[in-house]
């Protein structure tokens, strides 16, 4: 049996690339690496025109393992950063070929930044997506904090983001999150028809494209994902990560304004 988390199948110049580690899809840094792996693969098969990124289960992903981090918080979230999503962001939007997302279920965390990190996301009425972040008292990375703003608006980015409220997939497509939302059973066979359209396109300039508006909207990505894993390992060593996490780990409602205090 393969230890495989990322399963790959090319077929008439789509890559799929399909997240399966169950139960919930969540990375670990081996995960993270391999994914990398198969972009970087991507990138020089002239085979490959169009990429799907989907998953298997219910949810698309819940985003960062935490329990990779042993449940101490000991932990430098910006060396995490550097080796796993912030190249892995970098990649997806410097590949100058189309990656359209499948997504079904919820995209939390750091998966929610993969999927804003994809040129094009389809959904079904059960897609969500969550922030997850301020969860377990932890500030944006993985670029949510660049592209969630520019795709969605400022004031509702902070909503998001400060009341980790879930935007459902009818919020999302009214806010351009999602390209469009199809019904459940027909999610797959969509997906597969638009990442077939892509293949079959100028997928030349539609890289060139790409990079046309990763300079005009996103110029400064790989800035911000520095500055987000600074940020990150400032949140790290503070009251309401460690609190946010024991509160995850006991399942419980976190109490930020007690840790706060010291009591």
């Amino acid at each position: 049996m393969s230890d495989a988390m990322i399963a790959r199948e090319l077929k008439e110049g789509v890559l799929i690339l399909t997240l399966d580690r169950p139960k919930a899809n969540a990375f670990n840094t081996p995960m993270a690496v391999e994914l990398q792996n198969a972009f970087k693969d991507a990138k020089k098969d002239r085979a490959v025109r169009s990429l799907l990124l989907q998953a298997n289960g219910k949810l698309f992903s819940a985003g960062q393992d935490v329990s990779e981090f042993g449940g101490e918080g000991h932990v430098s979230f910006r060396q995490h950063l550097q080796k796993t999503y912030n190249p892995l962001v970098l990649q997806m939007r410097q590949l100058e070929k189309p990656i359209l997302a499948s997504i079904q279920g919820a995209a939390a965390g750091a998966a929610l930044g993969l999927a804003l990190a994809c040129d094009l996301r389809i959904g079904s009425p059960e897609t969500r997506f969550v922030i997850g972040f301020s969860g377990i008292g932890l500030a944006p990375d993985s670029a949510v904090s660049l592209m969630l703003p520019a795709i969605i608006g400022l004031g509702r980015a902070a909503q998001t983001a400060f009341y980790n409220e879930p935007i459902t997939a009818e919020q999302a497509l009214a806010w351009g999150l999602l390209n469009a939302v199809v019904p459940a059973d027909q999610l797959q066979q969509t997906a597969w028809d638009w990442a077939l359209r892509l293949a079959q396109g100028p997928t030349n300039a539609m890289g060139l494209t790409k990079r046309a508006f990763n300079k005009a909207l996103l110029s400064n990505l790989e800035e911000v994902l520095d500055y987000e894993a600074h940020n990150q390992e400032i949140a790290g060593e503070g009251s309401d990560h460690k609190e946010g996490l024991a509160a995850f780990v006991e399942k419980r409602a976190p109490d930020y304004a007690k840790a706060a205090a010291g009591k």
